[in-house]
């Protein structure tokens, strides 16, 4: 078949017409082009996606103490200086206050420093997940929570 379509091309040469069935059977042998490629997940989960989809998990658990407390759940009552050490009174979220000091811990961070105003703590876990940056989350004390 091919010797069939060059000796057609060489006698059309003449004539002209010779370009056209050179564009037709280079059409005929071109290369067909890949698709583009495609994920199938096939039943998996997408292994980047946010489980929880960006919302908070609240469990129905037990707070006995500092340990239990997550650095969101805390309300600064107050802060007080004794021999020159400074600590703060916090409110559990079952209204039970709680005295700290520097570098004791919650079950998502600890507390980083205490000064007259403000507590700053060092937030090193997100959802149960270890942080590979530490946040530092700076409370306030406005003269609402005093």
């Amino acid at each position: 078949m091919r010797y069939f379509k060059r000796t057609a091309a060489v006698l059309l040469l003449a004539a002209g017409l010779a370009p056209a069935l050179i564009r037709a059977d280079s059409q005929d042998k071109g290369p067909t082009p890949n698709p583009a490629p495609t994920y199938d997940p096939a039943g998996r989960r997408d292994p980047f996606k946010n489980l929880f989809g960006g919302q908070a998990v609240k469990e129905n658990r037990l707070i006995t103490g500092l340990a239990d407390l997550m650095i969101d759940e805390i309300q600064i009552i107050g802060i007080v200086k004794s021999k020159g050490i400074y600590k703060a009174i916090l409110g559990m979220t079952n209204g039970f206050p709680l005295t700290v000091r520097e570098g004791d811990a919650f079950a998502d961070g600890y507390i980083l420093s205490i000064r007259d105003r403000e507590i700053v703590l060092r937030k090193t876990k997100e959802l149960g997940l270890p942080l590979s940056k530490p946040k530092d989350v700076v409370r306030d004390i406005t003269t609402e929570e005093r």
